[in-house]
């Protein structure tokens, strides 16, 4: 990997094709051991190659007398990049590949758009290496160099959200039966961004196994990645999806564990936290709604002053404080509800996703938001029928104490992976639908003050079990 500092223009160029390229280090220590024993059987391709170092490093295990052979009849690179091909050409070299033989398996070619019509005659003997390029549709939608590729999402493409989903449906399609990817992490642990993709993907792919890095991998950009070993099922089938995992934290810590994905939850890692939300959900749940909006302040206003922070005016590490003039009706809707949800974690152990006191935490009375809501902003919520302040007291510690609990059962993979930071743990976001769903196992039609104390003591001691059988006796 380069160490420099790069330039706002290299910055641009890089974001518009959305390249975070590989080392080859990655590909020797975690993908050639698992393809060593084949490497005569398969023509080897990276459709998306960059500088060439997911292939080329094959070369280093061919005798040099053979190479030029192998070559002509084993590797085939392409790329969008023209730059990117000369150097190919070059690292080819490196390892006695002449330039004119070189540049006849290395192509200038945009593979989203259309994928080369050797891998239809070819799909069986063809094993696809790959680091594509990763752009989620919403910064495509927002950013005038990378509109180009909403076209990508239309047609058999609508609903799926991110430029590597578009090249692996692309594999697919043509039917290819071995393929190894290096994507994001939240192919695993996303939920709207992925869920359709893995629904669609994994009916007929099955996962051999999967490398998860929750520690710096690429430069220039904060993404957790993994590498992904897919193979082709010989019928297509929705059906549970097991496999081995190897997951890389911070420290250098290492932990190995067997996954479990079912199409029932849409194959998502982590679905055991999902099970219990289902599970556990009151007859008559609260209803939950989200944030104070300026539309609702302009159709409330009054003469008592309101004292909030501008969730979208966030200036030198804090929120702006403003005082609002609102009616009798909506000062005592927003002083009631007391409660705001943090969605991402902030990287500290106190900032942790979950529920907080908004007066705690900000001194103020509410979380007002003057523009566009932002899930990743602190958000107010508000309960029908309405809660006491105790009541919202002891809601929160609940709340949290579940989070906290099958955040320590299943290293938080229930949660979608924020980005990589240096924060002692890998910084997570927490879903507004998984928000909502943990409230309605809330049983607060119970509550009086036996209920209440009996579970503030289950909830100290950190007994779920006791807190689900005094749910049920109730």
């Amino acid at each position: 990997m380069r160490n420099t500092i790069e330039s706002s223009e290299e910055n641009l160029h890089r974001r518009s094709y959305g390249v975070h390229l590989t080392s080859s280090d990655i590909f020797l220590k975690f993908i050639f051991p698992e393809i060593k024993e084949k490497i005569w059987g398969y023509k080897w391709v990276d459709l998306y190659a960059g500088e060439g170092n997911l292939i080329l490093p094959i070369l280093k295990s061919i005798p040099p007398a053979d190479r030029i052979n192998f070559f002509k009849n084993h590797i085939y690179l392409s790329d969008i990049q023209e730059e990117m091909l000369e150097k190919c050409i070059k690292r080819a070299s490196d390892y006695g590949i002449p330039p004119e033989v070189a540049s006849r398996n290395v192509e200038l070619r945009d593979n989203l758009e259309q994928s080369p019509d050797f891998l239809k005659d070819n799909r069986k003997s063809i094993f696809h290496i790959t680091n594509p390029p990763y752009l989620y549709l919403g910064y495509i939608r927002k950013n005038e160099e990378t509109q180009k590729y909403l076209k990508l999402f239309e047609g058999k493409n609508d609903g799926y959200q991110d430029l590597y989903q578009i090249a692996m449906l692309n594999d697919l399609r043509n039917q290819l039966d071995n393929l190894i990817y290096i994507i994001p992490s939240n192919f695993l642990f996303g939920a709207s961004v992925s869920n359709k993709f893995r629904n669609d993907f994994l009916q007929f792919y099955k996962i051999k196994k999967m490398i998860i890095f929750e520690t710096r991998i690429f430069e220039f950009t904060g993404t957790n990645i993994c590498i992904g070993f897919f193979e082709r099922k010989k019928v297509p089938k929705s059906e549970n999806v097991e496999f081995m995992g190897v997951k890389f934290k911070q420290h250098n810590k290492e932990i190995k564990k067997k996954y479990l994905l079912k199409p029932e939850y849409k194959y998502r890692a982590g679905y055991e936290f999902d099970d219990f939300l289902d599970k556990n959900r009151i007859k008559i749940p609260l209803t939950t709604n989200y944030y104070l909006l300026k539309k609702e302040v302009k159709n409330n206003i009054g003469i008592n002053k309101l004292s909030v922070i501008d969730a979208n005016n966030y200036k030198n590490n804090h929120y702006i404080k403003l005082d609002l003039k609102v009616n009798d009706n909506l000062k005592n809707k927003v002083e009631s509800n007391i409660l705001y949800v943090r969605t991402v974690d902030t990287g500290s152990i106190d900032g942790r996703v979950g529920l907080g006191i908004i007066a705690e935490d900000f001194n103020v009375d509410g979380i007002y938001v003057s523009g566009n809501t932002y899930r990743t902003h602190p958000i107010q919520l508000f309960f029908e029928p309405n809660l006491s302040q105790h009541e919202q007291f002891l809601l929160k510690d609940y709340f949290n104490f579940i989070l906290e609990y099958f955040r320590e059962k299943l290293d938080s993979e229930f949660l979608t992976t924020y980005k990589y930071s240096n924060a002692d743990y890998t910084r997570k976001y927490l879903g507004l639908t998984q928000v909502r769903k943990l409230i309605q196992t809330f049983p607060y039609m119970m509550m009086n003050e036996k209920f209440n104390q009996k579970l503030a003591s289950l909830i100290e001691k950190k007994d779920l079990d006791d807190i689900l059988d005094l749910f049920d006796a109730c």
